[in-house]
């Protein structure tokens, strides 16, 4: 979808650019994922200067209505939003972009093993659903991903907070399996334990489960364990985006949106960025 030369003049000519901006090899990445417009009916604003808008949300962490002025009104990007959340456009589009970051690397586009981990964080005076995690003591939602060996996400899922881990595990894997039926093998840390837990999300997925444990003379401090590290990473990545700092979201749908939108411009980003010339 290029970009529309008559919005773009005038997008370009009122704003100076920001660093949330896509460049152009960045929009023809995701560019002929989003839906196309009607042919009736009003012309809609240009759909790459809603994502520089969208973008920009999510990285700064500001409010709809706190959108600067030179963006299009914040009515215009939030309907937009909420119009490609309900398409399911951005599951689609981080799907595709793992796949060719996957063949960038020199990896098959489809996994076989992934790693799977969970981070809860808090909910706002916004409402919607929450429960209370007593293990990290948060109230709030939990974001339960699975990542692939690279760290690229997988499966993204939201819930209440107060949902265990194992109890999470078999629908997640479900999913990762029904995206990637070549992935054979999970690992997981310690929280995913219990045997029936395990048997229910092998039995819906025909996923192993392998359970990556601390060593028992660790005390406290981080240390990188193997595998395990590689999903910790990419909710590190995740922690640049600051809309996603707590979840500000009155439904799980929205919140999940944000965070597919979150991943789709790391990817984007690292699919686009030039690569260094061999020596």
């Amino acid at each position: 979808m290029p970009w529309n030369e008559a919005d773009r003049a005038k997008y370009e000519v009122i704003r100076a650019r920001y660093s949330s901006d896509m460049s152009e090899a960045e929009l023809a990445l995701i560019a002929p994922l989003l839906p196309r417009r009607k042919k009736r009916g009003r012309k809609p604003t240009d759909s790459a200067i809603i994502l520089n808008a969208l973008f920009y949300l999510i990285r700064c962490g500001c409010p709809w209505r706190y959108l600067p002025k030179d963006f299009p009104p914040f009515t215009t990007v939030q309907n937009r939003f909420y119009a490609w959340r309900d398409s399911g456009v951005w599951t689609q589009i981080v799907g595709v972009l793992v796949m060719e970051a996957r063949e960038a690397e020199g990896r098959e586009r489809a996994p076989t093993a992934i790693v799977v981990d969970s981070q809860s964080v808090k909910t706002t005076e916004a409402g919607g659903p929450r429960g209370f995690d007593a293990g990290k003591k948060v109230k709030g939602r939990k974001r339960h991903l699975a990542v692939d060996t690279l760290g690229l996400p997988v499966e993204c899922q939201i819930t209440v907070a107060s949902v265990q881990d194992r109890d999470a595990l078999a629908p997640l894997l479900k999913a990762a399996h029904r995206k990637s039926p070549q992935i054979k093998m999970s690992f997981v840390d310690g929280g995913y334990q219990g045997e029936d837990a395990q048997r229910a999300a092998f039995k819906a997925s025909r996923i192993s489960i392998t359970v990556v444990k601390r060593a028992d003379t660790q005390i406290k401090g981080f240390v990188a364990l193997p595998k395990r590290w590689v999903v910790e990473r990419t909710f590190g990545w995740i922690n640049r985006a600051r809309r996603l700092a707590k979840d500000f979201e009155a439904t799980i749908e929205s919140a999940l949106a944000w965070l597919n939108l979150a991943l789709a411009f790391l990817l984007m980003r690292r699919l686009a960025r030039p690569k260094t010339a061999a020596v």
